[in-house]
């Protein structure tokens, strides 16, 4: 579906939050009208690392994936100064020119496009060729400077129709909508950027099974809708999940947060409609609006959806970390939600950590080993309420029924921006044995700097084994 109709009635205003105020519906959105300024160049390629922003913790480890293209095909070139779409684009020195031209590409198993770096263009990349899992087909730069960019509100910068796709290195900035379209299923998103668009990554109700690793989603801060029409705003998502089975790893999300004029602000780090099964874990994310929203449309479902070992935090007078929906909600109910081993630190009174509103009970939302601390509203529950155990909590109000093992304490975090636990904290085998399958699978049952989750014993409650 169009991405201007999905999104009806998901946002409250925070201050409803705190009051548990289910939204109206929206009113369709309409496409943005003003332009983002344009933002600086990224200054470093490495995970976590934005500008002058450095990590205050250690970076999470690569997941167990797949690190090679396997390519053995043929290698094409695109530059946007010297290129030329008559060449072959089979050398630099031949290299085509246009994005028109390299879409256009029949690209087959193990074949490679390479962008030349410093590189700029405006319009849409097309990507619609089909690799296979042994021979994905690889998109990368070449050359050195700047990540290639790709912007224009003409459309999304970069669409992916086909499978099998390994895409890095690029920047899309500034787009119509989506900075990166994957409307195909299998692909590989690694240390890709995108900033200022209305949804950095957006996954298609088409999309699944892709991956989105180690990749930068900062300051997506626009909506796509800001005018005077009473409750249709939305926007200002790093990464939109329309799709099922998808994984989100590693990532640094940050930013996701815009003006609005009827919430106040309104945005998310990782926003999940319609979509089922979806994996979100060991994600560094900051000074975003909400970290985690979930609905579904009428008839539609949003199952199954899991966030583990990410680290939240922020410096904004508002914010949340996760919102659902039971089934007297417009978008709800929002069926088997997970939440396990998160951190988060959200300092400001304006702020909630859990809201389940709208006849929440077990089987709307599991929390297993969260360490959340809050200025605000720890969390609200209604109904039988939330499944938790193994929580560490800290807020002005408590506002949930603590389940087996969980306590109303300081996580005993080092700092607002590094939740890693200082000695003594009160964090520190507070939570509850949990086998493999709680993380996603044994490739992921570890913490964000890489070491084992304990299953032998009560593993420390947050994302930061001590």
């Amino acid at each position: 579906m169009a991405p201007n109709l999905w999104r009806a009635g998901l946002s409250l205003p925070l201050t409803f939050l705190l009051l548990a105020i289910p939204a109206a519906a929206r009113a369709v959105p309409e496409e943005p009208r003003a332009r983002a300024a344009e933002p600086e160049e990224p200054r470093a390629r490495a995970a976590f690392r934005v500008g002058p922003v450095k990590a205050a913790a250690p970076a999470p480890a690569l997941p167990v994936l797949e690190r090679s293209g396997a390519a053995a095909g043929r290698v094409y070139y695109v530059d946007s100064r010297k290129g030329d779409d008559d060449a072959q684009g089979t050398s630099p020195g031949k290299a085509w020119r246009s994005l028109g031209r390299a879409g256009d590409a029949r690209l087959r198993p193990g074949d490679t496009l390479l962008f030349k770096r410093a590189g700029r263009w405006k319009g849409t990349l097309e990507l619609r060729g089909r690799g296979t899992a042994a021979r994905r087909i690889v998109v990368a730069a070449y050359g050195k400077g700047p990540r290639p960019k790709i912007s224009g509100r003409a459309g999304d910068c970069v669409v992916v129709k086909g499978a099998y796709y390994r895409i890095s290195e690029l920047r899309a900035s500034d787009c119509g909508w989506g900075g990166f379209r994957i409307d195909g299923r299998h692909n590989d998103l690694w240390d890709v950027y995108a900033d200022h668009n209305v949804a950095g990554v957006w996954v298609t109700e088409r999309g699944g099974r892709n991956v989105i690793r180690n990749s930068q989603m900062v300051g997506n801060d626009r909506m796509s809708v800001n005018d005077g029409e009473p409750d249709n705003d939305s926007g200002a998502f790093g990464v939109l999940l329309n799709g099922d089975d998808n994984r989100v790893i590693g990532n640094l999300i940050s930013g996701s947060y815009a003006p609005s004029q009827d919430y106040v602000s309104d945005g998310a780090a990782v926003e999940v409609y319609d979509g089922d099964r979806n994996l979100v874990t060991h994600n560094m994310a900051r000074d975003n609006e909400t970290f985690a929203e979930l609905g579904h449309s009428p008839g539609g479902t949003a199952r199954g959806n899991r966030f583990a070992n990410n680290v939240v935090t922020s410096t904004r007078k508002r914010g949340s970390f996760l919102i659902t929906r039971g089934p007297g909600h417009l978008v709800g109910p929002v069926l088997g939600t997970v939440a396990v081993n998160n951190s988060v630190y959200l300092p400001a009174r304006a702020t909630i950590g859990v809201s389940c509103a709208d006849g929440c009970s077990a089987k709307i939302l599991v929390m297993r080993n969260n360490a959340i601390k809050v200025g605000g509203v720890v969390g609200f529950e209604d109904g039988s309420g939330i499944d938790d155990a193994g929580g560490v909590y800290r807020g002005r109000t408590t506002g949930l029924k603590l389940g087996h093992r969980s306590i109303r304490a300081d996580p005993g975090f080092r700092s607002r921006r590094d939740l890693r636990l200082r000695a003594g904290a009160s964090a520190i085998g507070q939570g509850v044995p949990l086998g493999p399958s709680w993380y996603g699978g044994a490739g992921l049952a570890h913490d964000v700097a890489g070491r084992p989750v304990p299953r032998a014993k009560n593993p420390d409650s947050g994302a930061y084994q001590y």
